[in-house]
């Protein structure tokens, strides 16, 4: 077990690939946002590199472990402390019964990931572990972790302490400007061609109204096309209003003049379009982003949204890691 003294801001504990085949039903599929630093904090500490493990945002934890065992930190940088003494990120750090990982406010970056030997071992829920606070399912009683609660551990066997190369860590900027890969439609038709191209030539910034449903964008406003404004009457009065549709996850949502990134826990329908698309491969970025951060978007093509997600499956990998 391990328990938690302090919370943090919505540490919850996510999965891969979280909870497959009930977004119709109203539950998506949740799961880290940024799935490569999370696969390489398993991966050094010997689980699976899908396994369950925390995902701490802008405000980290502070929790004691009931057993030895070893941790890994991943992703943005918080300062943690183990008994007040620096704790290292992305390798191998071996803990004893009765320590305390202490975590603060995340100085780069926006999301940490906290991996234990043996993984995390709370009851599946629709197949996953993952916690979708909103609907109150998953994770430890269905929301972010409590004051006093027990997270409880897998068996561990002996661990190899490891190291992740510094050239196979996400590039978790610190200019505060990010570059984000980004593939046109489904509803690019509804906007102006020279809009299109706007989207792509401008600088957007993250909204403090962000989360893990979606994440607002501040930024020029679009010009549609007359397919927008010449249409039937049941796809709504406003120019971004389609009739109800699917969404893809990553779908650039333009509620009216707002761009929303509908990222892990986002519904699955609703009456606006999607002009543009963030494929997964590049949520890492879009969930380490902070408010205030830049966002310039890159166009790519299906092809080149694969290659991106294959390079990533390909680096997170237990023989790319080396030995402490």
């Amino acid at each position: 077990m391990i328990e938690v003294i302090k919370p943090g801001l919505e540490t919850g504990i996510q999965d891969l690939p979280g909870r497959i085949g009930f977004w119709s039903q109203g539950f998506p599929p949740s799961g880290p946002v940024d799935a490569w630093s999370f696969r390489l904090a398993n991966l050094l500490v010997g689980n699976p590199r899908d396994a369950a493990a925390l995902e701490c945002q802008f405000v980290g934890p502070t929790l004691r472990f009931s057993n030895d065992g070893a941790i890994a930190l991943t992703g943005a940088q918080m300062n943690a402390t183990l008994d007040g003494a620096p704790a290292a990120m992305w390798e191998t750090v071996p803990v004893r019964a009765g320590q305390i990982l202490a975590m603060g406010a995340a100085t780069n970056g926006a999301r940490t990931y906290f991996a234990f030997s043996g993984g995390i071992d709370t009851p599946l829920v629709l197949g996953s572990r993952s916690t979708f606070h909103m609907a109150g399912v998953g994770g430890i009683e269905g929301y972010a972790l409590k004051v006093g609660q027990s997270i409880p551990l897998g068996s561990a066997s002996e661990v190899t302490p490891l190291r992740v190369p510094v050239e196979l860590r996400p590039a978790i900027t610190e200019t505060r400007s990010w570059e984000v890969e980004c593939m046109v439609g489904p509803n690019d038709d509804w906007l102006d061609p020279a809009s299109v191209d706007t989207f792509f030539s401008s600088e957007w910034a993250v909204q403090a109204r962000s989360n893990r449903t979606g994440v607002r964008l501040t930024g020029p406003e679009f010009v549609f096309s007359s397919k927008a404004h010449e249409k039937r009457p049941e796809h709504g009065n406003d120019p971004a209003n389609i009739l109800s549709h699917g969404y893809p996850l990553g779908g650039i949502n333009l509620a009216g003049q707002t761009p929303i990134i509908l990222i892990n826990d986002a519904p699955s329908s609703g009456g606006f379009i999607n002009p543009f698309t963030v494929p997964a491969a590049a949520f890492w970025k879009v969930g380490q982003a902070r408010p205030g951060d830049k966002l310039h978007f890159t166009r790519v093509d299906l092809d080149g949204a694969d290659k991106f997600r294959r390079k990533i499956d390909a680096i997170c990998s237990a023989e790319n890691l080396v030995a402490l």
